[in-house]
């Protein structure tokens, strides 16, 4: 038994492909089928990792009896979320509307013209094949009137975004105070968990631009209530079960508000961020737990996530062997065999019994805070590794193979901030290659009619291939990657495919009229709404990262047009940041960048890379670094020579530099101005 997904190449299709529901994927054939038989759509969203999406395919998608009601009164759709964020956003965006909570699974009706009109997530085996008979008689019986509820969620969407969340500029335009930095702080402040970290809800994401925000807002202001939760807030993300202490690498978000129990599955744009993180929180704490984690993540995602051919994988699953969680967790009694005289202690620091601290009698391995790790007894290494070589017996999670830009990006800037802060050469040998990969299986690369190449994007590749043309969120990531790349090697290559893409997004992404990013591109396929991701989630929106990226791009190219536009985005949202600023953090981390000038630090001479390094000592957040050893057509560039033969330092502030000095100690004073 078999379905039309056989042909996909997205592991989360393919798992559905021998469904006895005739699955369709997104594209013309399915909704022209849906038109000429008159019939209405499902559109069933989902991802490889997503537990609740298995448990809705074993209950309802395999059981024949309820395929065959399906079949009958509907056209079926699957959707692979990760490939399709464009389709998701849509309907999610129509989910919410109707006043229902959103997540995944996504199950969403639609009229034959694709038009939704009912959703909801996960049903019960009996509550769905009801709600699909119900769904039916509706839709025959009572038509006209779920086409008017289809209008009307169709035209919600059709709204732009500034209308709907009234972003206006004030009379001042773009001005960011350390006031305004203050008012964002505190009022992030009143939602904080004081007790076990983040926010103050349950489950518990990782949400690593509130967490970054909290990082530049100290650098600024020294408000040591910012450094304290972020200290607490990360210690916990470190040592409670949401972190993978035998294996390496953080899974998706904490079930419970303990930072203890996990949804286990791991995923490519999680890891990306917070080693992007815990990176940075090293460079400002020196904190050897941080860069532990960054290290023992980077060794997890090298031996497990990353393809022969430099790419990142998407995501190790939460089950195996039908149960969540079953690979990661332990019995008391696997402890006792595997660690003998040292169980004993292992069990006491973990709070191991033989009734488990989780359920069904299992243990998850976790640590509220530092202080219930006993004197003299570190997790050694050895321990790890027996732990370690034992679980590697069991049967795996699956794995998401297939590859997608906008997280490699992502990751990317992961292994670049951990190189540029921690300084391990093997972090920038496996950027390097991961930027190759991107440069060359993933960037379509155009000839103009000039003679030179612009540049586009994919934004999957698996087996060789690429399909999907890439999506905001893709050359967001990329160029913020490409961007910092630059800026530890100083190799131009980089800078320029930034500058490229950044032109491509200009030419195929800006709405001048809203003045903000759309997510799709305006050369891919034409959906029933074009939307704009404007707030920041787990991951920040795409508009906030570009945003960021013509900023930084633009002081160092001096290109004013970028800078320009970013500023009229941020200013944008400066009323939404004052008010409601959880939503909005990675604005918020760009609104630092205005409070004071931003340093930019011109390097000249052989040395140039070792005193990049050295200027990195310092933490200071707010700059650029643009270097050479040779000429450079580069604005910053322009006109700087060395002193004496040496190599000199040049540090300047909104357009006005200080004298330059070949004294590494002279130059970071000069950051303090």
């Amino acid at each position: 038994m078999q379905n039309l997904l056989i042909n996909e190449t997205s592991p989360y299709l393919l798992q559905h492909a021998h469904n006895p529901v005739e699955w369709y994927p997104w594209g013309e054939a399915a909704l022209q089928k849906a038109k000429t038989e008159d019939k209405p759509i499902l559109v069933s969203i989902g991802y490889s990792a997503c537990h609740w999406c298995h448990v809705m395919e074993r209950e309802s998608f395999e059981n024949e009896e309820i395929a065959a009601i399906m079949n009958k009164h509907l056209v079926c759709i699957k959707v692979d979320r990760e490939e399709r964020p464009d389709v998701d956003a849509i309907y999610m965006d129509a989910l919410q509307a109707m006043g229902l909570r959103g997540g995944w699974p996504l199950n969403v009706f639609l009229m034959p013209d694709a038009k939704p009109f009912y959703g909801g997530t996960y049903f019960p085996p009996r509550n769905w094949a009801n709600l699909v008979e119900s769904i039916s008689n509706a839709f025959k019986n009572d038509r006209q009137k779920l086409q008017k509820s289809a209008e009307g969620f169709t035209q919600n969407m059709l709204s732009k975004e500034s209308d709907k969340y009234q972003m206006n500029i004030g009379e001042a335009g773009l001005q960011i105070s350390e006031e305004d930095l203050n008012t964002i702080f505190n009022r992030l402040h009143k939602d904080f968990d004081f007790e076990k970290g983040g926010m103050n809800r349950s489950p518990k994401f990782p949400m690593p631009s509130i967490w970054k925000f909290l990082l530049r807002y100290y650098s600024i202001s020294k408000d040591k209530r910012a450094l304290e939760h972020l200290i607490h807030t990360l210690d916990r993300v470190a040592l409670g079960g949401i972190y993978d202490t035998i294996g390496g690498g953080w899974t998706r978000y904490s079930t419970d508000e303990d930072w203890k129990v996990p949804h286990f599955e791991k995923m490519l744009y999680d890891n990306g961020q917070l080693t992007s993180l815990y990176a940075e929180a090293y460079a400002l704490t020196r904190d050897d737990l941080y860069k532990e984690k960054v290290t023992e993540t980077i060794v997890w995602l090298e031996k497990e996530m990353m393809s022969d051919e430099g790419g990142f994988y998407s995501a190790l699953d939460a089950d195996s062997e039908g149960e969540e969680g079953k690979f990661y967790v332990w019995s008391k009694q696997e402890i006792d065999e595997i660690l003998g005289n040292e169980a004993s202690e292992f069990c006491d620091v973990f709070d191991f019994s033989e009734e488990g601290n989780w359920e069904h009698r299992n243990n998850v391995v976790h640590l509220e805070s530092r202080k219930f790790m006993k004197d003299g007894f570190p997790l050694t290494q050895e321990i790890k590794q027996k732990l370690f070589d034992y679980r590697s017996k069991r049967v795996r999670p699956g794995l998401d193979d297939k590859i997608l830009c906008s997280w490699n990006g992502l990751m990317l800037k992961g292994l670049i901030d951990a190189y540029r802060y921690i300084g391990t050469q093997k972090f920038l040998d496996l950027a390097l290659l991961n930027a190759h990969f991107l440069l060359e299986k993933m960037t379509i690369k155009v000839a103009n009619e000039d003679g030179n190449e612009s540049r586009g994007l994919w934004h999957n590749y698996k087996n060789g291939k690429a399909n999907l043309v890439a999506y905001l969120e893709d050359y967001a990531s990329v160029i913020d990657s490409y961007t910092a790349l630059y800026q530890v090697t100083f190799d131009e290559k980089w800078l320029f495919e930034a500058e490229m893409l950044a032109d491509y997004v200009m030419a195929n992404f800006y709405d001048s009229e809203d003045e903000f990013f759309y997510f799709t591109d305006i050369q891919g396929e034409e959906l029933i709404a074009r939307k704009k991701e404007i707030f920041d989630n787990v991951i920040p929106a795409s508009n906030s990262m570009m945003a960021t990226n013509l900023y930084n791009l633009g002081t160092i190219l001096g290109r004013n047009d970028f800078i320009e536009i970013s500023n009229l985005m941020l200013a944008k949202m400066k009323t939404i940041m004052l008010t409601d600023p959880q939503w909005v953090t990675q604005w918020a981390c760009l609104a630092t960048q205005h409070t004071n000038p931003i340093a930019e630090i011109a390097i000249v001479g052989d040395n140039y890379l070792t005193i990049r390094t050295l200027m990195d000592k310092k933490y200071q957040p707010n700059k650029v670094f643009v270097g050479t050893n040779e000429a450079s057509k580069l604005p910053l560039l322009q006109n700087r020579t060395t002193k004496k033969g040496e190599t000199t330092i040049y540090v300047c502030f909104d357009k006005t530099c200080q004298l330059p000095t070949t004294d590494i100690e002279k130059a970071l004073d000069l950051l303090k101005q």
